[in-house]
């Protein structure tokens, strides 16, 4: 039986906070993932909540399926709830056409004008947002009994939920409405830190500066534990904090008030899913448990449950985010039609887009021969682990992409562990982000002891979304990948599951005796990881990482000149878009402003030169950028002021440069 599960619905590139978010597809065959990845990959638009076409095209080709061989398709949310915004949609928005008579027919429309394929309406399934979370957890976790806890936001109305699981069944114990959510609670409050949606995980790298002791008592007022595992969420008091400290600006360095609050809400939160479990440990007697939810992706919290000892096992589902419904969906129906075959316990995440062939990789090198110097190595790992040794940055792509929010060793970048001030290095290179967030190590499994405080009965930890202990005799020693806390985020790697990448730290270990490298996603500040080596390129060209590894092949930069643009083919990239626009300078004057931004939001709009807003006009990703200048004026592209403009927007990922 042949299953896609998909996560997001929304036609548009509509903004990710207000409709929907992580979108997804997983293909399922008799209850195994074949392929799955989320559509920010492909698309580059982070975190969109776009229908993902592009996601299950890529599942149907690396399956070697069409459409017509899918059994179901398995939404990751009710139909109730899509059919209230069908409604809503013609009620605001009459004159659109394609107004569907329900999400069944919108579905179906959409999955036909991309394939060509009328899919049966009865073959379309709806399963509701928490009991995606739920089963994506309990199916994949290997226990055959276990306690399910999902938090997050909100979907259909729920922000958590609580589940017995037991001989492949789930039963519901538990559910909480949005009025008490966890995640909205942590939003509402990171506001005042300068942060929104989508960047609660920096809030929780920025708790361990802070003393939570500071504003504990003040914090209480925020929520209300109850009987029976139940709490109230005070939103109403949260706005209190502005007696404690005015709502920071971005620009803002952070002062002790706002890593002691980080620290109070961080506390707070494990104190509520605390009580939560403490609670429904004792009522079901269950001794192992499965996380699921957006909340599940606070790894700090993560590690006080295991910790805790509350437990005997514990399993997050490591794409815990909504992009892991699309996981649960499919697996719930293939557990519903097939309830005899039991879901094989999760090994690994590699799942996405393959590198591919080395003759494809050399071939899309040599295209950019003008930008790039390479060669195929004979012993690739040992090569990259003597350039980390040396302290070299390398960016490392292998294999298929991870499906989640981690990369885990094939889109990965790479550092020696061990100097403290390797982190402002990456951070100075290409993540340009705050410098108290701590990078993750990954470690070779069979070392993983030696280095981290592991509870006694527990697994080893290959997804990165446990905080563990560093032992305290190691934590100088790994300075690059130690919290100030003495945490660490751990990835442990397995020699089965990914060879390579066990190969290369063994290595390094073998010229430093340190089996541990650090490693952070590969991705720039302003785009989702990189998934194809087109992406890698891109992003190797447009930060300072030292060197590039795709595949066999050691990968350098040519030394730059600005002549090398002129050949280019360039356009906007798919989701960008520029504007003109006329504005009084003063009462008897105006001048025109153009600007260049994305279609989903406002926010990200930034001026754009006149010069650069005509060379846009005209390009249409074959036109090269000489051509359009030679039309526009006989300037040349080594104008200082054009070059840094286009390197500026290339880095931003609002155009998109091609060897012609």
């Amino acid at each position: 039986m042949k299953i896609i599960g998909i996560n997001g619905w929304s036609e548009k590139f509509d903004d990710p906070a207000t409709r929907g978010h992580d979108a997804a597809a997983v293909l399922l065959v008799d209850g195994r993932v074949v392929a799955g990845i989320e559509e920010e990959r492909l698309t580059r638009v982070k975190h969109t909540g776009k229908i993902p076409i592009s996601a299950i095209r890529f599942c149907l080709n690396y399956g070697n399926y069409s459409i017509r061989d899918i059994d179901y398709i398995a939404i990751s949310i009710s139909e109730s709830s899509l059919n209230v915004n069908i409604k809503l949609d013609k009620l605001y928005h009459p004159e659109q056409k394609n107004m569907d008579r329900d999400i069944k027919s919108y579905i179906q429309r959409l999955i036909f004008e991309e394939f060509q394929y009328l899919f049966e309406l009865g073959k379309i399934v709806f399963v509701d947002h928490h009991l995606s979370h739920a089963v994506s957890a309990y199916s994949l976790s290997g226990f055959n009994s276990s306690l399910v806890l999902t938090i997050d936001g909100t979907g259909e109305g729920i922000s958590g939920t609580v589940w017995s699981g037991n001989a492949n069944r789930l039963e519901l114990l538990q559910s909480y409405s949005d009025s008490n959510s966890l995640g909205f609670y942590y939003k509402e409050v990171i506001r005042f830190l300068g942060y929104e949606m989508f960047d609660e995980y920096k809030v929780m790298g920025l708790a361990p500066y802070g003393d939570p002791r500071r504003y504990r008592r003040f914090f209480k007022k925020f929520y209300t534990l109850l009987p029976e595992g139940q709490y109230e969420i005070h939103f109403e008091n949260i706005y209190y904090l502005s007696n404690i400290l005015s709502p920071r600006k971005k620009s803002e360095p952070f002062a002790q008030v706002h890593k002691d609050v980080a620290a109070s809400l961080q506390e707070s939160l494990e104190v509520i899913v605390s009580h939560i479990l403490n609670y429904f440990k004792q009522k079901s007697g269950h001794q192992k448990l499965c996380l699921a939810g957006g909340v599940a992706q606070n790894c700090t919290l993560n590690g006080k449950i295991l910790y805790s000892n509350l437990f005997e096992e514990l399993f997050v589902q490591p794409a815990a985010h909504d992009a892991g419904c699309a996981l649960g969906a499919a697996l719930y129906i293939h557990d519903s039609v097939v309830p005899q075959e039991k879901t094989n316990k999760l090994e690994h995440l590699y799942w996405g887009s393959d590198i591919g062939e080395p003759e494809a990789i050399e071939k899309t090198l040599k295209e950019w021969s003008s930008w790039l110097e390479f060669k195929k190595e004979d012993h690739i790992e040992k090569k990259t682990a003597t350039l980390l040794s040396e302290g070299k940055v390398i960016g490392w792509v292998q294999g298929r992409s991870e499906f989640g929010p981690r990369a885990l060793g094939n889109r990965s970048i790479l550092a020696d562990p061990r100097p403290p001030e390797n982190r402002e290095v990456i951070n100075a290179m290409v993540k340009l982000r705050e410098g108290y967030r701590p990078f993750a190590p990954s470690v070779l499994e069979e070392y993983a002891p030696q280095f981290y405080e592991i509870p006694p009965g527990q697994n080893m930890f290959p997804h990165m979304i446990i905080v563990l202990r560093v032992k305290e005799e190691k934590r100088t020693l790994l300075g690059a990948v130690t919290h100030v806390d003495g945490s660490a985020r751990v990835q442990t790697v397995n020699r089965h599951t990914n060879p390579k990448y066990w190969g290369l730290i063994h290595a390094f270990k073998e010229l430093t005796d340190t089996p541990i490298l650090l490693n952070t996603s590969f991705n720039n500040n302003v785009e989702p990881i990189v998934d194809s080596v087109y992406d890698a390129i891109i992003c190797f060209l447009t930060t300072k990482i030292h060197f590039l590894v795709i595949g066999d092949f050691l990968i350098s930069k040519i030394e730059a000149d600005a002549k090398r643009f002129l050949p280019m083919r360039i356009s906007l990239s798919p989701y960008a878009t520029i504007t003109q626009s006329k504005r009084h300078v003063s009462e008897k004057s105006e001048s025109i402003f153009h600007e260049i931004g994305v279609v989903y939001s406002d926010k990200y709009t930034i001026p754009l030169s006149s010069e650069l807003y005509r060379i846009l006009l005209l390009s249409d990703g074959k036109r090269t950028l000489h051509s359009c200048l030679q039309e526009i004026s006989p300037c040349d592209v080594t104008n200082e002021e054009l070059v840094e403009e286009i390197q500026e927007l290339w880095s931003r990922r609002l155009i998109v440069l091609y060897p012609a």
